[in-house]
This record gives C-alpha cells, structure tokens and sequence, in this order.
C-alpha cells in the first residue's frame, strides 16, 4: 500500500479521543413507509452514523441527514457533503461546493455527467456545465431546507427519473414543513467578506392537515484570489396537505446566481509559466489595459496560462412541482407528480483577442478590418455561451401488495426543449462590463441550437418475500428518447471546425426496452444483513448543439449521419454485494459500531469518446471531431465503512475505498492508435480515506474531518498524474443559553474552518484529451466562518 496512503490511515485511526460521530447512514429504511415528519424526527435524534439494518434495499444505499451536511458548513451544496462517504471524490474551489464550472465528481471511476440526480423526485439532469436538460441541487432547493441525501453509489432504483445513471444515483429530498409555528433566522459571516442570511417562516399544522414554509437566503463571498464576488438569492416554498385521501405535496424553488469562475492552469512540458492561480484583472481596467500589446496580445513568457479581464457564470431558475400520494387502499398507494422548469442562463469570458485562434475566427466574420477597433478599442471581447431550458414532466408511481410481494410499476415522461448560443461582443474602452452585466448587442453569433427532446421511461419490480429473513427483489426498465435538434443560426465556413461547412441537424431515436435489475437481501440476524444486486443501465445520447460529446456538437452532416446510424449507447452492468451491521456492545469504553462493506464490479461498454483525426487549430476552432466508441471500461473496487461508538459523547466514523477502473482498449484518432488499453480511468483516484471525529464537552461539540484522495492520473494515456491530497476541516458548535429564553429559542453557534492545515496543491484535475498536457484549479487557502442562529 502507499506509505502516504498508510500514514494517512494510521493518522485517521489516531483519533479515539476525538472519536465521537461520524456520519454515513448506510442502507436507510424505505421512506415511503414511514411519514416524513417522523423521519426527520427520528433522524435528528439519532446517534451519527447509524447503520438502518432493517433496510429494504438489495444495493449499497448511503443517507445523509439535514444535520450531518450543515455540520460540515452552513449552506453546503448537496453533492459537496458527499465527500465525506466512501467511495465520493469531490472537488471545486469553494468551500461550499457551489461554483459549478469547476467542479469534479467521481463516484466508483464514474464521472459526474454519468451519474443520476433527483430533488424530491424530479429530474436534475447530468450536472454537465453548459447544461441542458436540468439544473445543480443547490439551485433547485435551499441547502438548509435539504432533509436528506441519499447516494446509492453502484445502482439506482429503477423508477429513478434520469438518462444518465450509469454508475449510480444521488437523491436528494426538501425538508417538511414543522408542525409547529416557527421562524427560523441563521446569519454567517467569515472569511473573504462572506455573508449569508438564511430565513425561513413556518405556518405550523393549519386547517385540515395542512402546514406550509417559506424561506430565502442571501449569499455573497469575494473569490480568494481575484475581487470577484459568488452569490446570489433563492427562494423556496413548501406546501404539504396530509388526508384521508392521501397527500398533497406543492414545491415551489427560485434561483437567482451570479458567480466568477476560476481559470485553470495549463501544465505540461512546454509551459515554462505554471502559476498557481490564473486570477482574474477585474475591476482592475487599466491594468487589463497595459497587460496587452497593442494588437490585443498577451505576454509571450506566459504561453496559455494568459491572464482573462473576468469570467462568470449567470444562472436564473424557476422549478415547481406539484405531488398527490393517493391512498387507493390499506396496501396500494398511486404517486402522481407534475413539475416544470425554466432556466435562463449564460456563462461569460471577457478575454484578449489575439490568443487561442481568435484573429482567425475574427476575420472570418471581419476580413482586412482592424479587429481592436471592432471590438471597442481595449483589445477584449466577450464571448458568452446563453442557454435557455424549458421542461416539463410527469411521473407517475403505483406500489401494491399481495400476499408476500410488493409490486411497483411507474412511468416517466418529459419533453425539454433547449437552447444554446455562442455570441461576441465588444468590451468598449469608455465602458467596460462587468462580470455582473448580461451582455447585449451582439457582433457575431457564431452558432444557435434549439433541440426538442422527449423523454420516456417504464419501470416494474416485484419484492417477494420468500421467507421472513430473505428476499427476492427483480425488475426491469425501459429507457427511449426522442431527440430533434436544429441550428437556426449556422456558423460561418471555418468559424468552429477546421473544415466545417455547417453544423448537423437531424432527429435520433434511441430505445432500450429491457434493462434488467436483481438482488436479495438476507437478514443474518436482526443486527446484521447481506446484499446482492445486478442492474444493467443506459446512458441515452448528450442532446446538446455546439459543444461536448454530443452528436449534434459534430463538425459536419456526414459525421452526424455517421454516428446516428452506427453508435451505440453507453451501458453498464454492476454487481454488488455486502454487509451491513450495527451492534451494541460491552467492550469496555467502546459501546457500539455500525458500518458497511460493499464490494462491487462494473462492466461499462460502448464508452463514447469525442476524438479528432484533424489537427485542432485552438480551443476555438477544433478539429473536424467525431463521436465514437472507443471500447469497455472494467471496474473492481471494495468500499468499507463503519462507526465505532464510545459511550454517548464520543464516535469515530473512517471510510476506507479502492477502486480500479481500467480502459480494455485502444483507440484510433485518426491514423494514430492512441495506447489506452490497460490504462486506469484519469481523474479518479484509487485510493480515498475519509474520517470524522466528534468530541461532545458538556454543551460544545468538536468535529474533526479528513479527507485523503490518492493520485489520479491526468490523461488518457497515464503519462502525467497529479499527487496526492490530504484536507482536514474543523467545526465548532454548541448552545448561546443567555439568548435563549422568552420569544428566542435555540439560540447556538457554529464556527467552521476549511483547510486547518491550510495546505496548497492541486485539487482536481482536468482530463487532457491527448498525452503531455492536463489542466488543474488549485486548492483553496484555509478559510473560517461563525454562523448565528435562532428559532423565534
């Protein structure tokens, strides 16, 4: 084993004085049989980490709580949270997990976009950047209003509504209205100006079965290394009817965001300039001025990690959905859910114009013109990227029972209609823009896409309980797309692609009727419990125009054409088996444990791969790139978890996780055999150690957290890789008991502080495509936050 590896674990497992909590909650019970009120209550009283033996899941099912996420920070995203599980490799360069254009997630050699998400049951689509068919959890609900998360980390449930879980599925679920009257007032405040002012009213049970909240919450943070400033505002609404009849469930999430992005560095072996960071110039515009030559270069010595004005990324929401559970009798219930959602978004970099193939794409559209005049004189332009979703849903769920079975069957519709623009404007010298403007009057659109996409999915399952300690659980899915996309604004001949004449227009059809699940579940005892499960999945075709591994981002009609008539859809199969265990015991001052093993293997075929036979001019203009399979992926990995609790006030929770993804072939690019074949899955590492400590001292809770991520290769071809990381965050908490009393309630504080050991590095790292050059955003400085809250 590695020793930085093994240092890392003996250093975990050093820890029994710091020992008290840990948070993993693998297999939680079946929700749907429990109300959500009484859910939330048991959880909140609940030790950390406490193994749900009596789960009815035959996969590895991992929870998170409301109250295990905000412990790590106030505010946190959803999928950020995760990091402290097994087998979870997140990465982005705030400690909130919320800037989105640099984010990194692994999960089992899987990547984010092959990945399933659903909040409270809708649709989020693949969490890609640019996206196009759903939105990022912390957009569509609050954090502090998150209940719970659950990750099932080698196969979803089959009536999980997506077209992208390959290899597993993040579900994340609003909290429930409180039963009793209340406001609840939350404000952090911390390093880099950081501001966040979370409210939040509850009606408590009013009428017949009713009870409603509503909450927003203001967040603001300067970047660490550049003046830009993160935030945004959101709102949520929850409305929930409980009768005779069944429940009603109304949701309501507006979002409104605005942050800068960071710009990664470039490495390989011919960049001499290798910064740390890339910071932005902004608001700085004479400095942005002197930085360039006279015809919008940049300074020779720093190659490609050139310095941009700014970058940002502009997000608007709305989500709502609506949700009867109807009781049809004592043992049938029928869910019907409706839901739609906007999303008016542009992502934006206001850079030079003499670097990355611009003159060349500029004079297309400009010829023998003076190109710093054209574009106001200061040697910028701002480029945007401007993507409107509309969609809009329907699931519908009947469950039964007969005898010892338990019947499902479901049916997901959705038709999304998407866009995305690439435009250039003019970044005037007397009035420059601001990462804070949506900008207007175009010079160039480069290219338009609008695609019409219908989504349809069909799921049935049966659970029979052969005996009263085992079960037989099997089932299947269906999975179809119809996907139309047109361009309506075609770029000009070589204004994308070396020798495109025009982007591809035309209609896909993918179907996959059968997609088959397995497993059983043993109870061994009334402690402990085994799982098998086999599930096969589908990844349906990326529906996006103009960019990525889509076929309607390919660089001709006949490429197109091509691929419509002879790719194939990814798909995986997964195995998996483990135990899960929770004991009490009278060891002296240990007290009790709990935890899981899982060990799983994954065969992942057709894998899709964007490749180009023709040189790449710039990140501007490409290649003339195809879209291929590119072979199989085989996966072993082995997850163990696990709790050990001393007495009520101490708990150490460790995650230990292996993972080896492998490439089974190579693949041509062109006339060139690009040697992948035994190579390990870039990006994800094979080695992670997580651990959570928490010391409780009268009325002060200590909570240690580590995170190790091993080495992660970072390219195809294994040539460069990037170390090793190892992060720790300290959390402080407890009562403010001279506020409480009167008309205040439980008033407390929390203070938080990211990177203790304020360590520096390479965070995540981007794929390069070919070997000799990757791409890396650096890790965060230490950073501290106190937040204040109360109940009124």
């Amino acid at each position: 084993m590695n020793k930085k590896f093994s240092a890392v674990c003996f250093a975990a497992l050093s820890f029994p004085m710091l020992a008290m909590a840990a948070n993993v909650a693998a297999a939680v019970a079946d929700m749907a049989d429990t109300p959500a009120a009484e859910v939330e209550a048991a959880a909140a009283a609940a030790p950390m980490a406490v193994v749900e033996v009596a789960t009815r899941k035959t996969r590895s099912s991992v929870d998170l709580t409301k109250d295990d996420m905000q412990k790590i920070l106030p505010g946190i995203n959803p999928l950020k949270a995760l990091q402290t599980l097994p087998g979870v490799s997140f990465q982005t360069a705030d400690p909130w997990g919320n800037n989105e254009q640099n984010l990194s997630l692994f999960i089992h050699g899987f990547s984010g976009p092959q990945l399933g998400y659903t909040m409270d049951g809708v649709p989020l689509g693949d969490q890609q950047y640019g996206n196009y068919n759903g939105l990022s959890p912390q957009r569509a609900v609050i954090s502090e209003n998150v209940g719970r998360v659950i990750l099932s980390s080698g196969a979803g449930d089959l009536s999980t509504a997506s077209t992208s879980n390959l290899g597993g599925t993040i579900e994340t679920f609003s909290a429930n209205p409180l039963a009793s009257r209340n406001l609840a007032v939350q404000q952090t405040v911390g390093s880099y100006k950081t501001s966040r002012t979370y409210l939040r009213y509850d009606t408590g049970n009013f009428g017949d079965g009713s009870s409603a909240y509503i909450s927003g919450v203001h967040h603001e943070q300067k970047a660490w290394d550049f003046q830009g400033r993160q935030g945004g505002d959101q709102i949520n609404a929850k409305y929930v009817n409980n009768s005779s009849l069944g429940k009603l469930t109304l949701f309501v999430d507006y979002s409104d965001k605005i942050e800068p992005n960071e710009d990664s560095t470039v490495r390989s072996a011919t960049e001499k300039y290798q910064p740390y960071t890339r910071p932005f110039m902004y608001p700085n515009f004479q400095q942005a001025l002197s930085y360039l030559s006279p015809t919008g270069g940049t300074p020779a010595a720093e190659g490609n990690n050139y310095r941009n004005y700014y970058s940002d990324a502009q997000r608007t929401d709305y989500l709502t959905y609506a949700k009867f559970d109807m009781n049809l009798g004592e043992s049938t219930t029928w869910s019907n859910q409706v839901y739609y959602h906007n999303d008016d978004g542009v992502g934006v970099v206001a850079g030079p114009i003499g670097v990355a193939g611009l003159p060349a794409l500029f004079a297309v559209y400009f010829p023998g013109q003076n190109l710093k005049q054209v574009f106001g004189n200061s040697g910028y332009a701002t480029r945007t990227t401007e993507y409107v979703i509309n969609r809009n849903g329907w699931l519908s769920t009947l469950n039964t029972e007969f005898g010892d079975h338990k019947l499902q069957a479901g049916l997901w519709l959705e038709h999304n209609r998407s866009s995305a623009y690439r435009r250039w404007y003019a970044l005037d010298v007397n009035n420059p823009s601001s990462p804070y403007d949506r900008p207007s009057n175009p010079l160039i659109t480069q290219y338009g896409s609008e695609i019409d996409n219908k989504v349809a999915q069909i799921h049935l399952q049966d659970e029979w309980r052969v005996r009263p300690d085992l079960a037989l659980q099997a089932g299947f899915k269906s999975s179809l797309q119809f996907a139309d996309g047109q361009f309506p604004v075609q770029p000009k001949a070589g204004a994308i692609a070396n020798g495109s004449l025009a982007l591809p227009v035309g209609e896909i059809i993918t179907k996959k009727w059968f997609l088959p699940q397995a497993g059983a579940r043993w109870d061994i005892t009334a402690q402990d419990q085994m799982f098998v499960n086999v599930q096969k999945n589908m990844r349906q075709f990326v529906t996006y125009g103009g960019g990525g591994a889509s076929p309607w981002s390919l660089a001709s009609q006949q490429a197109f054409d091509l691929f419509r008539d002879t790719a194939k859809p990814e798909t995986s199969v997964t195995y998996e088996a483990g135990l899960r265990s929770s004991h009490q015991l009278n060891m002296g001052a240990v007290t009790a444990f709990d935890g899981q093993v899982n060990l799983y293997h994954v065969d992942f075929k057709d894998r899709l791969l964007t490749i180009s036979p023709t040189p790449v001019i710039s990140s501007i203009i490409g290649g003339n790139p195809l879209l291929a399979n590119v072979g199989s992926v085989k996966t072993d990995g082995i997850d163990l978890s696990g709790t050990v609790h001393f007495g009520r006030g101490f708990s150490f929770y460790n995650a230990l996780s292996y993972n080896h993804s492998t490439y089974q072939d190579n693949y041509l690019n062109g006339k060139d055999v690009v040697a992948t074949a035994g190579k390990a899955v870039p990006g994800s590492p094979e080695w992670m150690n997580k651990f959570v400590a928490t010391a409780t001292v009268a009325d002060t809770e200590f909570q240690l957290i580590g995170d190790y991520v091993g080495k992660r290769y970072a390219t195809y071809t294994n040539d460069l890789s990037v170390p090793s990381y190892f992060l720790m965050s300290l959390g402080v908490s407890g009562k403010l008991p001279f506020l409480n009393g009167g008309w205040v309630k439980n008033a407390r504080y929390r203070l938080n502080v990211s990177n203790l050991a304020d360590r520096a590095g390479s965070l995540n790292v981007v794929v390069g495509a070919a070997s000799g050059t990757y791409n890396t955003f650096p890790i965060a400085p230490r950073q501290g936050f106190l937040t204040l809250m109360a109940d009124f």
